[in-house]
């Protein structure tokens, strides 16, 4: 696979991953939650190639060697201080890798050479700052949105942390403003109620009725999951990191839903429902079938790795009924 369509494809998946226990954690939109659900949906297939088939082997030049090939890149750049495309690039695989301080570095040097004048880079620059400070905003970052707002006042992603920031200063008038803006942008169906509520709450207007909330909290299904004996056999470490996904086995997209406990927890019953949707207005309710998979991690990566365990079945609604799944296959 060609190096640059892969390092893309990790990016997204490590970004929609790594962002769901912010979500749960926070309940709220924090500046590092909004860039995942906006690169979610923008790239959807690339996610679910990777999570949505949890047997398709990992072959060369998969994820072993990414850590190889960002140092390459790295060195390759030293030799070619000019080649903004590839600084580019650096700053995004930093970024998935979490070495911030060090994407913060690459994305300087793109800024550089171009001049400032690049209102994407000075966006991705902000969030790898706000990233570095735990999704935490600062006046360097704001300065940045700020100014990519200057150079493209229709940047989606600007706008998008540019409402954020300026609500976090108090300014709920101009945010409801750039969301506003962002809205008549042939912005996703997905994303659209998210911004109406936001924008609503930033008007003063009343918030969504408590009852909805109440209901997107209900479980949709309980999953009895437990290891089959050539899986307990394998004596996978008990840190290591469950996930339990749902998904559509009739389109690519990302998972409906995800859930991930600690491998030492099980066997349990984990209850999957509304309130673990990864994208807003796609609640996993509105399906009346869908595909369940559980994977423990090796790794502790949520892309399928060589060794990791894994189980599925389809289900169909019934009543909100227990499901047995045992994780009994193994990623070649």
């Amino acid at each position: 696979m060609n190096l640059w369509i892969l390092m893309a494809a990790l990016c997204l998946a490590a970004l929609v991953f790594g962002g769901y226990p912010v979500y749960r954690q926070s309940r709220g939109l924090t500046p590092l939650l909004a860039g995942i659900i906006v690169f979610t949906i923008a790239f959807s297939g690339s996610l679910y190639y990777f999570i949505g088939s949890p047997q398709v082997p990992s072959g060369a030049g998969t994820m072993p060697e990414i850590g190889a090939m960002v140092t390459s890149l790295a060195d390759r750049l030293e030799k070619n201080p000019d080649d903004l495309q590839g600084w580019k690039m650096l700053g995004r695989s930093y970024t998935v890798m979490q070495r911030f301080d060090d994407a913060v570095t690459a994305y300087e040097r793109a800024m550089a050479i171009e001049g400032g004048q690049n209102a994407q880079t000075l966006v991705e620059l902000a969030q790898a700052l706000m990233e570095r400070n735990g999704g935490a905003t600062s006046a360097r970052a704001g300065a940045l949105l700020e100014s990519a707002l200057a150079l493209d006042p229709n940047n989606p992603n600007a706008l998008f942390y540019g409402g954020i920031v300026a609500a976090n200063r108090g300014d709920t008038d101009l945010a409801a403003d750039r969301w506003e803006i962002l809205s008549g942008l042939n912005t996703p169906p997905e994303i659209q109620e998210t911004l109406r509520q936001k924008i609503a709450e930033w008007r003063g207007a009343p918030l969504q009725p408590v009852a909805r909330a109440a209901e997107q909290s209900a479980s949709v299904v309980r999953v009895n999951l437990s290891m089959s004996d050539a899986a307990v056999r394998a004596s996978i470490p008990g840190d290591a990191t469950v996930y339990v996904i749902a998904r559509d086995p009739q389109q690519p997209g990302p998972p409906i839903a995800v859930a991930r406990q600690r491998l030492s927890e099980l066997p349990m019953v984990i209850e999957l429902g509304d309130r673990d949707a990864m994208i807003p207005g796609r609640p996993l309710s509105g399906f009346s079938q869908f595909e369940l998979l559980a994977r423990v991690s090796v790794s502790g990566d949520p892309i399928a790795q060589p060794g990791d365990w894994f189980g599925t079945l389809l289900f169909r609604s019934s009543g909100g009924e227990v499901v047995d799944l045992v994780i009994d296959q193994q990623t070649p």
